[in-house]
């Protein structure tokens, strides 16, 4: 609704409402002659099966998380968060999903800029734990691999610099009928000791595919 269109609408219901209320003050100084009811009836109907294939994170829009210092060593610091829950939602008809055809998400992050002009932190030192909240009956959904970071040894990949799996189904016409699967990630953030204090923020896109 538009601005005009609001002011036009709020400006009705105040007018009524004086209208209202001077009515109701006349009628006190009369005499009842009647009292009718009038019935107020609606049909709702069945939303029809959707076709869409969506993708929600929990929290506010961006969705957002903090990441705490706990863990930390003699030689690296380490900072802990949880990614707000992923839902993935699918309400198409089984029938009209193509066969072979399957969903995933994948995540990656920008690097730490800082608010004070500190170096920025590569997001290769972000990794996560992807871990799977509820797969649907089936089980069929899985989650991604853990991905470690640049200070970890000799890590398959480094940080969420490029697009990691987060959750996968490999089936999506085999596991439409579930609707809805919900997954999570335990996020760390590992860096040397000599970084530069400050608050850093970067950002985390999640992307649904299939």
């Amino acid at each position: 609704m538009n601005r005009i269109g609001f002011a036009a609408r709020a400006s009705t219901v105040a007018v009524g409402t004086a209208l209202l209320l001077g009515v109701a003050g006349m009628a006190m100084a009369e005499e009842n002659h009647g009292d009718k009811d009038v019935d107020v009836s609606v049909g709702i109907t069945a939303l029809p099966v959707g076709e869409a294939l969506a993708m929600t994170v929990s929290g506010t829009t961006p969705g957002t998380t903090t990441l705490g210092e706990e863990g930390s060593t003699a030689t690296m610091r380490q900072f802990n968060s949880t990614l707000p829950t992923v839902t993935v939602t699918d309400t198409r008809d089984p029938g009209d999903i193509p066969a072979g055809a399957g969903w995933y998400v994948l995540g990656t992050a920008t690097d730490f800029t800082g608010d004070a002009g500190q170096p920025a932190i590569s997001a290769s030192h972000l990794g996560w734990a992807p871990r799977i909240l509820s797969g649907g009956e089936s089980g069929q959904v899985v989650e991604g691999e853990r991905v470690d970071t640049v200070m970890d040894s000799a890590p398959i990949t480094s940080g969420l610099v490029d697009q990691e799996l987060l959750a996968l189904a490999i089936d999506s016409g085999a596991i439409a009928s579930e609707r809805q699967w919900t997954v999570t990630a335990d996020l760390f953030l590992r860096v040397p000791v000599t970084v530069a204090a400050g608050d850093y923020t970067s950002t985390l896109t999640l992307s649904l595919f299939e």
